[in-house]
C-alpha cells in the first residue's frame, strides 16, 4: 500500500519521491473511473508541479544555510518527471562535498582566497587539474585544515585523488577546498512531509481544473 512520498540517502545523494498517499491515491481513483483521462492529467500535472516547486524550495534552503549560491546548490539537483503510465515523479540531490570555487566568485587576496562568508588562509585559486581554476593550498601549509578540504585523500606520484592532486612528483601535495553539505540529511525528512502537502494542495486544484472542464463540457453537450 502505497505510504505516501518518501526519501532514502546514501552516502553521496538522496532521492526524495513524491507520490500520493493511500488515501488520496483512492480519491484520485475514484474520479479517475468516471474521467481517467482528465484524472491522470491531473496527477501528472500535480506531482511535477511539486518537483519544481521542492526544487527551489531545497535550493533556497540549503544555500541560505550553507552560503552557497543558489545556482551551484541547484545544479546538484536533478528532477524526473513523471513518466507515461507512471505515478511517481522523483528528485535526486547530489550530496558529497561541493567545490568551494562553486559557491560564489572567489577572490584572491594576499593573505588567501575569499569566497562569500568563508576565508581559506594560505590558499591560492588557479588551474591546477583539469579545465577550470580551484582553490588550493599545499598541505604542508600552517594554514591548511582538513576539516575546510573534505572528503579528501592525499594523492601519490600516479596523479589526482578524491579532490587532492600532487604536484611535482608529490613533492608538493595540493588539496582543493571543499564545503560538506552532510548537514542537509537531517532536512530530508521535513522536505517529504513539505511535498507531501505541497501534491496534495496542488493535485485538488488540478483535478477541481479537470472537473470544471469536464462539467463544462457535459452543458454544452
Amino acid at each position: 500500500m502505497s505510504i505516501g512520498s518518501f526519501y532514502k540517502t546514501s552516502s553521496s545523494s538522496g532521492l526524495i519521491t513524491i507520490q500520493p498517499s493511500a488515501a488520496d491515491l483512492q480519491a484520485f481513483t475514484d474520479f479517475a473511473k468516471l474521467v481517467p483521462k482528465a484524472a491522470a492529467n491531473a496527477q501528472r500535472r500535480a506531482i511535477n508541479k511539486t518537483l519544481g516547486w521542492l526544487r527551489t524550495h531545497i535550493a533556497r534552503e540549503v544555500g541560505r544555510k550553507e552560503g552557497i549560491a543558489m545556482r551551484a546548490v541547484r545544479q546538484r539537483l536533478r528532477a524526473y518527471s513523471v513518466k507515461a503510465g507512471k505515478q511517481q515523479g522523483k528528485l535526486w540531490f547530489g550530496i558529497n562535498p561541493l567545490e568551494a570555487s562553486r559557491t560564489g566568485r572567489p577572490r584572491q587576496t594576499q593573505s588567501g582566497v575569499s569566497v562569500g562568508h568563508r576565508r581559506y588562509g594560505g590558499a591560492f585559486y588557479k588551474k591546477v587539474y583539469g579545465s577550470k581554476a580551484d582553490i588550493w593550498i599545499r598541505t604542508a601549509s600552517k594554514h591548511f585544515k582538513a576539516s575546510d578540504y573534505p572528503n579528501s585523500e592525499v594523492s601519490g606520484a600516479s596523479g589526482p585523488s578524491s579532490g587532492w592532486i600532487a604536484e611535482h612528483d608529490s613533492r608538493f601535495p595540493l588539496a582543493k577546498a571543499k564545503v560538506s553539505l552532510e548537514d542537509v540529511r537531517p532536512l530530508f525528512e521535513s522536505w517529504t512531509r513539505r511535498a507531501d502537502a505541497r501534491l496534495l494542495e496542488i493535485l485538488k486544484q488540478e483535478l477541481n481544473y479537470e472537473l470544471q472542464k469536464y462539467l463544462r463540457g457535459n452543458a454544452r453537450g
